[in-house]
């Protein structure tokens, strides 16, 4: 007998399949930050992880936990809105202050600055 058995499995169902995908998600999103060689590659994995990957977790942690409360629970989608707005813009400054470094360094497989007349 677990916490979860009230939970019909018209419900239990999309419940269970958001959460493998989200944590199949997460997982892919890991495995590629682990896997790939450059900053540039890397940057790119854990997003995937972080935006669908814990939306699905959210979507089922919303509604198994507002069907087992009987009102709404809102602190996911509070999560999910946090999450939304906090990733790209942490990840776009981690890029361009590597950007930044790499081009400050000479490192030739960067690109030049737009607008420097190097095309």
């Amino acid at each position: 007998m677990t916490g979860l058995d009230p939970l019909p499995l018209w419900l239990a169902v999309p419940v269970a399949l958001f959460l493998v995908l989200g944590s199949t998600l997460t997982l892919l999103g890991t495995l590629g930050l682990v896997r790939l060689r450059s900053f540039y590659d890397r940057i790119h994995a854990p997003t995937l992880g972080t935006s669908w990957g814990a939306a699905a977790i959210l979507i089922a942690s919303l509604l198994s936990w507002s069907w087992l409360q009987d009102r709404a629970v809102v602190h996911e989608v509070v999560i999910g809105v946090f999450l939304l707005i906090t990733t790209p813009v942490t990840m776009m400054l981690l890029g361009r202050t590597a950007l930044v470094r790499d081009r400050a360094k000479g490192n030739p497989d960067v690109p030049p600055p737009a607008g420097s007349g190097s095309d």
